[in-house]
């Protein structure tokens, strides 16, 4: 039988209306594998367990008079510390921060609490959220639990870690630049980041999304079925759209799907992860799609720009606080900071300017596909001490040249998100399917429902190493042999080999 940390929020809800299983076991089955390795791993800020088993018990008693609250009923989550729940403060991964209470909860956290979610902590970040890493000021060194030596990734550092190591089904996660992207990938974990706008944002700011964190595609595509619903807080959200995050995968066949091999900028792939990404595409042509080389459209000047433009953001709001709070925040951000100290006007404007020609460049580039298919990150880890891939300040972003371009843009058609998941035939025979349309924007039903097949090839396409789900306390241990899924509907698959895994960042 399968562990109860281990379960999706699809597997608890099928228990609970059957009665196999009620909240209350789930909560104390999950809080369990969370006392067992949170001593180590440190993804966690301000669990409230008490509270947790008393939501529980109330989600049980709605579940035996056959009354459920909403469509997440008693299923344990987790929610990044930047987004808002009331009566909690929120540090922003900084001992900078004065803890003063939330006053009410955000958006997302408002619509989950809604549908009966059971919240037991909120997880880390990293200073302001400007780091790919589970580095903070504030809380302690976030680690991988695929391997304790290993970055977690960031800036949803702990929403990551927490996935993979089974800290309940669900959670959920902030991103700009590649902060729920990258810690899905280095932690083996599925997620989307979804159009801009889609899902309710407070305080919104230029491409921040909110996105969900999970184990499996169809635990994605119900949190986004409550996470999109509308809030009028954010005045830069989409318009309210019926989405039906239920639907079937989609088949490849007679899809265009480009592959994104050469960022432009940053880092170089590696090409473990080269080869992982070719073998993925490999699969997708074997399912009847037809893919073609999509040419670098970033460049060594944007990347360089998009960062300055953040360093003046953050010096900004660095510059404001006292030097007792200053000399709090994490040497590596207040020195990049720094870097964005007596910038003139001129350049802060060619660094707005650059947005728009990001994201003129990408949809250029992307329109003649449905969707297109890419590594996350060109490495596969890094040290858990470092701050950044680069470990060097003055290449701080130089690893995001394929996240980057879809900080801003309201294209979801790309398969960078998907993480290269799988699952069976769609439910309607391709001619009864609706048509593709071309170019894709907004398309965050269809990114999660593309999925890679067969399944079993995509299994065998990358090696899997997995956390060793087995007793409590055991230590970690890397699976040498190919993990076959258990549910070919739903399990994840990933595209650099070190990252790669069934089982299982933003700013």
């Amino acid at each position: 039988m399968t562990n109860i940390h281990d379960m999706s929020a699809v597997e608890l809800l099928a228990a609970y209306k059957s009665r196999k299983l009620s909240p209350v076991e789930a909560v104390d089955g999950v809080i369990a594998r969370i006392e067992a390795w949170e001593p180590r791993l440190k993804a966690l800020y301000a669990p409230d367990f008490g509270s947790a088993r008393k939501a529980a018990r109330e989600s049980e008693k709605r579940w035996q008079n056959g009354a459920p609250q909403g469509a997440l009923d008693g299923v344990p989550i987790t929610i990044k510390e930047n987004i808002a729940t009331k009566g909690v403060p929120v540090p922003l991964g900084t001992a900078a921060t004065d803890l003063v209470p939330a006053a009410t909860d955000a958006p997302a956290s408002a619509r989950v609490r809604e549908a009966g979610a059971i919240l037991l902590s909120k997880t880390t970040m990293p200073d302001y959220g400007m780091l790919s890493s589970g580095r903070s000021s504030f809380h302690p060194l976030t680690r991988n639990p695929w391997n304790l030596a290993w970055n977690p990734g960031g800036s949803s550092a702990g929403a990551g870690a927490a996935a993979a190591a089974g800290y309940g089904p669900l959670h959920i996660g902030t991103d700009i630049g590649g902060s729920v992207r990258l810690p899905a990938a280095w932690n083996g974990i599925f997620t989307l980041k979804p159009s801009l706008g889609r899902v309710p944002v407070d305080p919104p700011y230029l491409g921040r999304a909110i996105g969900p964190m999970t184990r499996t595609v169809a635990d994605s595509c119900l949190l986004m079925a409550e996470l999109h619903k509308p809030d009028w807080r954010d005045h830069m959200s989409l318009p309210p759209a019926t989405i039906d995050f239920s639907a079937g995968p989609l088949d490849p066949k007679g899809l265009k799907i480009g592959l994104h091999m050469d960022a432009g900028c940053g880092m170089p792939l590696e090409p473990e992860t080269r080869a992982a990404v070719e073998a993925a595409a490999k699969l997708f042509e074997k399912a009847g799609a037809h893919l073609e080389p999509v040419a670098p459209f970033m460049t060594p000047a944007m990347l360089d720009l998009q960062d300055l433009f953040w360093r003046v953001r953050s010096w900004n709001d660095f510059a404001a606080l006292s030097h007792e709070k200053q000399a709090k925040v994490l040497p590596f951000i207040a020195q990049w900071c720094r870097g964005g100290a007596d910038v003139s006007g001129v350049m802060v404007i060619r660094g707005l300017n650059n947005y728009m020609a990001m994201r003129a460049a990408t949809v250029k580039a992307t329109q003649p596909f449905d969707f297109v298919l890419s590594p996350t990150s060109p490495v596969p880890t890094f040290p858990a001490e470092w701050e950044m891939p680069s470990n060097d300040v003055n290449r701080a972003m130089d690893h995001i040249g394929f996240t980057l371009p879809l900080q801003h843009e309201r294209t979801a058609g790309v398969l960078d998100q998907l993480r290269l998941h799988q699952g069976g035939q769609a439910d309607r025979p391709a001619d009864r399917r609706p048509p593709l349309r071309r170019p894709r924007r907004h398309a965050d039903l269809q990114v999660v429902r593309n999925r890679a097949r067969p399944a079993e090839e995509m299994a065998g396409a990358v090696s899997s190493r997995r956390p060793d789900r087995s007793a409590e306390g055991a230590q970690w241990r890397d699976l040498l042999s190919i993990a076959k899924p258990d549910d070919v509907e739903t399990r994840s698959h990933h595209s650099a080999s070190l990252r790669s895994g069934r089982r299982g960042r933003g700013r």
